[in-house]
């Protein structure tokens, strides 16, 4: 079994990159699911996130209420500190129960953990290499706005405030440069695909 760590910035494409891996036989554990997870009623974190922040965010169906939450957090590091020390744990202990799973099923399984935080939050012990796609901040922030839901400031905001291409790409073992089509993304893929199978072999 291996674990690639798969990790970018916004709109540097590691969903396709997730997707296209899948395709070629990896398993693939979408942080962002987990995330949801870590918020359903009765998981520990949901408990403590309601304790910490309040029942204002705790929607009438018992649910956390994001939207809500998020504007607690939003623009106050110490705020958004205390909800990452409450969730982050928990996505890290629900990936590692994904991971431990999927050796039991396929102990020689490729795994692929998506996860926009996984430098962040410290969550490279679940992983035994880092693959990052990176893409430049003009065409980053035109793909976030092309997406919808944000304008070029807010996406140049978001962009800013995440760790720096850079400072991802001196801790990867792979990086994908996804400033071009489909087709080059897929080439980068699979001549990454190919050396990881070499390597194992």
């Amino acid at each position: 079994m291996i674990v690639i760590g798969l990790t970018g910035g916004i709109a540097s494409g590691k969903s396709t990159v997730a997707r296209l891996l899948g395709e070629r036989g990896a398993r693939v554990i979408d942080a962002d699911i987990l995330g949801h997870r870590a918020y359903e009623p009765g998981s520990g974190a949901h408990a403590a996130v309601a304790a910490a922040f309040g029942p204002d965010v705790v929607a009438a169906d018992g649910r956390i209420d994001r939207k809500a939450l998020g504007s607690r957090v939003f623009g106050k590091p110490e705020e958004l500190e205390r909800l990452t020390g409450i969730v982050w744990p928990e996505i890290h202990r629900l990936a590692r129960n994904e991971i431990d799973e999927i050796a039991r099923q396929e102990p020689n399984a490729i795994i692929v953990l998506e996860a926009a935080v996984l430098l962040e939050a410290g969550w490279e012990n679940l992983v035994d290499e880092i693959w990052v796609t990176i893409v430049d901040r003009k065409t980053a922030i035109a793909r976030a706005v092309a997406r919808g839901g944000l304008d070029e400031e807010a996406a140049g905001a978001r962009i800013d405030s995440q760790l720096s291409n850079h400072e991802r790409e001196t801790r990867a073992r792979v990086v994908i440069e996804n400033a071009g089509d489909l087709k080059d993304l897929e080439l980068q893929v699979d001549e990454a695909w190919q050396a990881l199978c070499e390597r194992r072999s």
